[in-house]
């Protein structure tokens, strides 16, 4: 005989049927299964969890690795920089050094950086000639005058070795600023070149305040301490201080050009030096540039070293992180 405890539903659903009928154990039977089927379905169910919850974990895991990885990586592009040029201890080569993008402090492309990278690229044994190559709109009249500075001071230091300048897509402003001072500087004949000026920009929201009913209610310590308020009338007299100060520098760009191409460049060309922008085989002709070539035909042709290095000195991803987070 069966426990009489054990299948209550099933026993109060067949009352009429005697404990031991062949009906009454099919339908205990089934009642076992079913919970068996509950049980095996929670269990399972339970096991996917699991296994839901260790692919969780390990690809957390993996993501962490990868990340950890890539910072390993980019922390360290510049030793592996330096390791492929221990690699070529005994042979020549054409040193290059990029400069990509705006001229600013604080970037790759910042005065200390752009230093950095030539006074590697002069000092290695091995360089036969070193090229800086530019492809920039320009940026800080600063960071572009120190490079310039410095160029000329690494020429002096290493006179064996020369400098060339290689223009790409865009060389304006700042950027040709610092290309004025490689003796010899050439470009596609595409290349936009120039743009010899000097620009401060701003806007002037006075009519739009008092449309809107706004008040500008600065407070200063000095009468000119709010220089070009843009929320109030225009200053004559701020105005005029302004453009010396834009003449000023723009003499000093003027008196850089003419320092480092001297001669070549062509008289008569009152516009030369008024902001504009010619390509690079308008540029031969006004003696801005010395011709048309590139990076590559340098090499080959002028320093006579095919090999190419890059010594362009970049952040890295630590320096970058620590600066951005206020720590020297």
């Amino acid at each position: 005989m069966m426990n009489r405890q054990e299948p209550e539903i099933s026993r109060s659903a067949s009352a009429s049927l005697p404990d031991d009928s062949p009906a009454w154990l099919e339908r205990v039977e089934a009642s076992r299964a079913a919970e068996r089927a509950t049980l095996e379905a929670i269990l399972m169910e339970h096991l996917r969890e699991q296994k839901r919850t260790r692919w969780a974990k390990n690809g957390f895991r993996l993501f962490i690795a990868l990340f950890l990885a890539a910072v390993f990586w980019i922390n360290t592009a510049d030793q592996w920089r330096a390791v492929e040029l221990e690699s070529i201890p005994h042979k020549k080569h054409t040193a290059v050094v990029d400069i990509r993008g705006p001229i600013l402090a604080g970037t790759n492309n910042s005065a200390d950086n752009i230093i950095k990278g030539l006074t590697k690229a002069f000092e290695n044994p091995n360089t036969a000639g070193v090229v800086l190559r530019i492809n920039s709109p320009g940026g800080s009249p600063v960071q572009s005058g120190q490079v310039y500075d410095e160029m000329v001071l690494l020429q002096k230091r290493f006179p064996a070795i020369p400098l060339y300048a290689a223009l790409e897509d865009l060389c304006t402003s700042g950027g040709y600023y610092i290309a004025a001072a490689a003796p010899l500087i050439y470009a596609d004949k595409a290349t936009l070149v120039g743009s010899i000026g000097v620009i401060l920009q701003g806007f002037g929201f006075q009519e739009t305040l008092n449309k809107l009913g706004i008040e500008s209610r600065q407070i200063t310590s000095g009468k000119n301490k709010a220089f070009l308020n843009p929320f109030g009338p225009v200053d004559e007299a701020e105005k005029s201080h302004a453009q010396k100060l834009l003449d000023s520098v723009h003499q000093q760009f003027i008196h850089a050009v003419r320092k480092g191409r001297g001669e070549r460049l062509k008289t008569g060309q009152a516009e030369l030096f008024e902001g504009l922008v010619w390509t690079g085989e308008e540029a031969v002709d006004l003696g801005l540039i010395d011709g048309l070539g590139s990076t590559v035909w340098i090499a080959r042709e002028q320093v006579k070293q095919e090999r190419i290095v890059n010594f362009t000195h970049k952040n890295d991803w630590l320096s970058r992180l620590s600066k951005e987070m206020g720590i020297d």
